[in-house]
């Protein structure tokens, strides 16, 4: 596949303060964004991790089921490291890898039964999105999980005049401090459903500006084969 011709964006001096930023801005919430489906993983033995920023929620992950095997793949090497230093005692079963997820597949040999997206799919483009659900198809399990948090901007007045306000000007902060250049949230609830994925479940915080969901995706694939190219 060719590289994105966009520049990517580099995440290598968030490492570090990355928790902090986090703790500052919202407090616990985006934390209990991402543990929020952790008890559903529990049969999960093959994890595929995106983008976990400083790994905090894969030591979670490992440390909460004995059993998984955690693939983390991020853009930042300063952010895999973090990863793989927050993974401690549980690190022989982690594998990570640097990759642009724009344009980023799976080996032949990946079987996935669950994927983890943690704000990580509001860096990407609807489009982007909807390449990445198609490319990670022939590596999932049927009945494969995908677990995704993101920032939403509901369709009430708290998302017109304090959730859209405020979306923009964190992507206005991470493209000073990154250079990423997306400028608004992905639909990637309808790139992953024309992807054949199923939402099984969903819970929000902050009057919707957050939001965590569980998607499935089905035994029999949606699409054919010449789809997937």
């Amino acid at each position: 596949m060719k590289p994105n011709p966009d520049p990517a964006p580099n995440f290598d001096r968030l490492a570090g303060p990355y928790r902090w930023l986090e703790y500052f801005s919202f407090g616990p919430f985006l934390w209990r964004c991402r543990v929020h489906f952790l008890p559903q993983l529990g049969d999960c033995r093959r994890a595929l991790v995106l983008g976990d920023g400083d790994g905090r929620f894969t030591a979670e992950l490992l440390r909460s089921n004995a059993e998984i095997a955690v693939h983390a793949i991020d853009l930042s090497p300063t952010m895999i490291q973090t990863t793989e230093r927050a993974a401690k005692a549980h690190a022989s079963r982690v594998s990570s890898e640097i990759a642009d997820l724009r344009a980023w597949s799976p080996s032949l040999s990946s079987r996935y039964d669950v994927v983890v997206s943690h704000f990580f799919l509001d860096c990407l483009t609807s489009g982007e999105v909807a390449g990445l659900a198609r490319r990670l198809h022939a590596s999932l399990v049927p009945g494969a999980l995908w677990v995704v948090s993101d920032f939403a901007v509901p369709q009430t007045l708290f998302g017109s005049l304090i959730a859209r306000p405020l979306v923009s000007a964190l992507y206005l902060a991470f493209r000073w401090l990154t250079g990423l250049r997306i400028r608004a949230l992905p639909d990637h609830a309808q790139a992953l459903t024309d992807a054949g994925w199923l939402v099984q479940s969903e819970h929000s915080w902050l009057s919707g500006l957050l939001v965590s969901q569980l998607w499935q995706r089905p035994a029999i694939p949606a699409y054919g084969p010449s789809e997937l190219e």
